[in-house]
């Protein structure tokens, strides 16, 4: 400032401006006077803002596992619980009577840890502690919420193929599958926080009536306390990050239970958000994370201080979480079982929309919710999607990601692995059947590779023609399996479409876009893209779920920021002074009559809601003469 004000007093600025006597120029210093002070104002809004609002950095150390170069013990058919028959993978001080949970890479079979399973004790102290600190986080302001949100996006955006490759070794998925399903999605959950998410749950005015002119009107939402998570394996980041920000920018504590077969990358994740919370200021206790097996999670489910339960999995999960939750009336979000079809409508050119359906199918070897699992095609293009589909899928190259050559350098891979080979026998048997109904098959198998024999590999598959008739037209599969369709008339391909029990998203391709949107309105399902694949879950603004099998209730968007909130009415009086609800006598206690009491509320409601004017006049003279008796 010492500086700025040198500068306005310059010999040379005010002889310029016609500040010295002997200046013939006659410029108003007020116009670079108000230009300096204006500049000086936004000079010190900028530093305000950047204090309030700018990211904090944190570091978080990287996990050595996360180097496609590491080494470690090679685990034969590894799974969750390799450690009862393989004592090498135990931790050194082994706990009697607890249980273990096995984390290895399913591409590779390497062993990456074991961690102690929470048993029913550990799970409410880990609630009472998120209790604890969500009591004085909810009295942060959101300024204070969004710079934690703007903290962990710098965060991720910086460090995002760490974040990819702790994710490919967990899960066996590829370094695209990890940037496109967890670093896209989880980055385009916080923009929208950062940038829309106040506008969700700050206090809104509602509209009034005659009746009620007198008072005004308004929504708050209020925090619930501590809400809780259970999420899958397959997006261990973006399925664990999306639910603890938006429980933790609403105002809650949250505690997140993970699946078995991502305890490990899912501690790591979510430790960059209690370390962001500790050096943003807060309490770190506020996120917390569970992970125990199914016998020990109504312990989460039936806790009294669980407000809330978000729900991503199976139905039949789904379904005993739902029972559970009942004990307490906690209200439940479920995101469970989708078989997505992508109706192609005629005319629809196949090669400009091939690679969408291929990403739709294959990304992430087909364990993806919102994933492509029927293209309904009429039935005169269905031969030529097929032979798209058997020219591209049998190019399709799986593998690992986190393993590198003799050379030392990574391999190319289109598809990564499955999380475990617990289903491949039971989708076997469904291609085998669709097989001999009178299916052609590509794939349908376990895949064995040559370089990774203790990973679990499924081949990208494709079948058709497939019909409704069939068992694997009305099973999730969950799969990197491709089901081809064939349709008569487009009356015929909703039905087809709607003839599953799941209702969670779709997609409608065509040349008339009128068509497609005519279509889309006709499908029963939470949501819909019309010529793309998967994009209403980009847009964070809006709600995502689904119907029928496929569950009840949004996350994403202000319905699912909302649906973490207590909604609380609260009405005042506009003009406290001067008006206020009072009992006219005709109607106080005790009733001086029955009939002018009843003459005076029917022309009450006359007044108000009566068709038309001259009736509510008769209403309005029936109120005054009740009142006057």
């Amino acid at each position: 400032m010492d500086a700025l004000i040198s500068l306005m007093n310059h010999p040379y600025l005010t002889m310029k401006l016609g500040l010295n006597n002997d200046s013939k120029r006659n410029i108003d210093a007020v116009y670079p006077l108000s230009l300096f002070f204006a500049f000086g104002i936004y000079l010190v809004f900028q530093r305000y803002q950047k204090k309030h609002n700018s990211p904090v950095p944190f570091d978080w150390s990287f996990p050595e596992a996360a180097e496609p170069t590491w080494e470690s013990l090679q685990i034969h058919k590894p799974h969750i619980e390799s450690h009862l028959t393989n004592p090498e993978v135990l931790p050194p001080m082994n706990v009697p009577g607890r249980r273990w949970i096995t984390s290895f890479d399913p591409a590779t079979g390497l062993h990456i840890g074991t961690s102690l399973a929470d048993n029913e004790a550990e799970i409410a102290g880990k609630i009472a502690r998120a209790k604890k600190a969500q009591k004085s986080w909810k009295k942060t302001t959101l300024r204070q919420r969004r710079r934690v949100v703007r903290s962990l996006l710098k965060w991720l955006v910086d460090n995002q193929e760490v974040c990819a490759r702790v994710a490919c070794r967990d899960t066996g998925k590829t370094l695209i599958d990890a940037a496109l399903g967890e670093i896209l999605t989880t980055c385009s959950k916080m923009e929208w926080l950062i940038n829309h998410g106040e506008r969700a749950i700050r206090p809104e005015s509602r509209a009034g009536n005659l009746m009620m002119m007198y008072k005004k009107s308004q929504v708050i939402y209020e925090p619930l306390g501590v809400v809780a998570a259970i999420v899958s394996w397959n997006y261990p980041l973006h399925n664990a990050w999306s639910p603890i920000l938006a429980s933790i920018f609403s105002g809650n504590g949250v505690v997140l239970k993970c699946s078995e077969h991502v305890i490990w990358s899912t501690n790591w994740f979510v430790g960059a958000i209690t370390e962001c919370l500790k050096v943003c200021g807060h309490d770190p206790d506020l996120v917390q994370v569970v992970c125990c097996y199914p016998e020990q999670a109504d312990a989460l489910t039936r806790s009294p201080d669980i407000k809330h339960i978000t729900f991503i999995g199976s139905e039949t999960v789904g379904r005993k979480i739902a029972i559970a939750a009942t004990e307490h009336l906690t209200p439940v979000t479920l995101e469970l079982g989708g078989k997505d079809p992508a109706v192609i409508l005629p005319g629809t050119d196949l090669n400009k929309w091939a690679s969408l359906w291929l990403r739709g199918v294959y990304q992430n070897m087909g364990q993806n919710c919102i994933g492509i699992e029927r293209l309904i095609v009429h039935a005169e293009q269905y031969d030529d999607l097929y032979t798209i589909f058997e020219e591209r899928v049998q190019k399709l190259r799986v593998g690992s990601v986190m393993a590198t050559t003799q050379a030392g350098y990574l391999n190319t891979v289109d598809g990564g692995s499955m999380i475990s080979n617990n289903r491949f026998r039971g989708l076997e048997k469904l291609i085998k059947d669709a097989q001999e109904d009178g299916a052609y098959v590509i794939g349908g198998e376990e895949f064995k590779h040559v370089y990774h024999e203790h990973g679990y590999f499924f081949k990208p598959t494709v079948v058709g023609p497939v019909y409704n008739t069939m068992d694997i037209a009305n099973q999730e599969l969950f799969a990197p399996v491709a089901l081809l369709m064939p349709y008569e008339t487009v009356e015929e391909a909703i039905e087809i479409a709607n003839g599953t029990r799941y209702g969670l998203g779709a997609s409608v391709f065509g040349p008339d876009q009128d068509q497609c949107v005519k279509v889309a309105k006709q499908l029963e399902c939470g949501m819909v893209s019309v010529n793309d694949f998967g994009v209403f879950y980009i847009n964070q603004d809006l709600p995502f779920g689904g119907v029928k099998a496929s569950g009840y209730g949004r996350f994403g968007g202000p319905e699912g920021l909302r649906s973490l909130t207590n909604p609380k009415a609260i009405i005042v009086d506009r003009w406290p002074s001067a008006i206020q609800t009072s009992i006219p006598k005709v109607l106080d206690y005790p009733l001086r009559s029955l009939y002018y009491s009843w003459e005076f509320v029917n022309g009450l409601v006359r007044f108000l809601y009566a068709d038309g004017w001259r009736a509510r006049i008769r209403g309005l003279i029936s109120l005054v003469r009740a009142t006057r008796k």
